[in-house]
């Protein structure tokens, strides 16, 4: 009998500090979304001085108990898969770590998978032959890409490139060079930038009236949002919103693609 009470004991403690690990996960990750959408309404908001600007800055915000640090992209500061120069995207991939014949490849290779035609690129590239060469059993898409993820099939693209190229990609950006304002530094870099005075004019608090808060957004974000509890756990996601009605009745934005769990850096 005392043995079968001790037992019964120590389910009770176990579920009991299972319970509290579910429930702290549990309000981290709601603090994470709040962060999230409480920084959609920072971005429009109509006084320039609390606007939160799309260009990768942290802004840290308190909810509740929890210390939550946003960072907001705007689309179009990323290689448009769609739009960008297969030049331009290679010099993406070099300053990334590719070598020069591996960029040009793959980047010729992305623009054969989106383009109608079967013909190949003037240096490189990938039609359906070169699929069945390499044993694969798709060829190129020849359409537009619908996904970042996508971009995974097209022959060439390893895990180790995409890993590093993925975050600087996008199908919402609509613009064959990224926009400046809202790029990262290996963007900036690759469309022949200097990204330190860039970078470095964006750690001081924006001022009304500057260029930056002209157009400042193109509707299209990537929104990081992490939170801290004070017992040290954390969650963390990882959104692209397109602002405007959903269709959901009182939504204001719609949800592109949505991720959870850590961030990486």
């Amino acid at each position: 009998m005392a043995a079968l009470i001790g037992a019964f004991a120590m389910t009770a403690q176990v579920e009991r500090l299972q319970a509290r690990t579910l429930d702290g996960s549990l309000v981290a990750g709601q603090a994470a979304r709040a962060g999230l959408e409480y920084a959609i309404t920072r971005i429009s908001h109509p006084d320039p001085r609390l606007q939160w600007l799309p260009d990768g800055r942290p802004y840290p915000w308190r909810f509740g108990g929890a210390v939550v640090e946003v960072r907001i992209i705007d689309e179009s500061g990323k290689f448009d898969l769609n739009a960008a120069e297969p030049a331009a995207l290679s010099a993406l991939m070099q300053v990334l770590g590719a070598d020069r014949a591996e960029a040009d490849a793959v980047a010729a290779a992305i623009a054969d998978w989106r383009d109608a035609d079967d013909l190949l690129q003037a240096v490189g590239g990938a039609e359906d032959p070169q699929y069945a060469a390499a044993g694969l059993p798709w060829g190129a898409k020849d359409a537009p890409f619908e996904t970042v993820a996508e971009v995974e099939q097209v022959l060439g693209m390893t895990p180790a490139l995409f890993e590093r190229l993925a975050a600087h990609l996008t199908v919402h950006g609509g613009l064959p060079i990224p926009d400046a304002r809202f790029a990262a530094a290996p963007v900036l870099q690759a469309i022949g930038v200097d990204p330190g005075p860039v970078l470095a004019e964006r750690e001081r608090p924006p001022r009304p009236g500057e260029p930056s808060f002209v157009g400042a957004g193109s509707g299209t974000y990537s929104i990081e949002s992490q939170a801290r509890l004070g017992d040290g756990r954390e969650a963390a996601l990882r959104a692209v919103v397109r602002l405007g009605p959903s269709g959901i009745p009182g939504s204001a934005f719609t949800i592109l693609k949505w991720e959870e769990g850590a961030l990486p850096r």
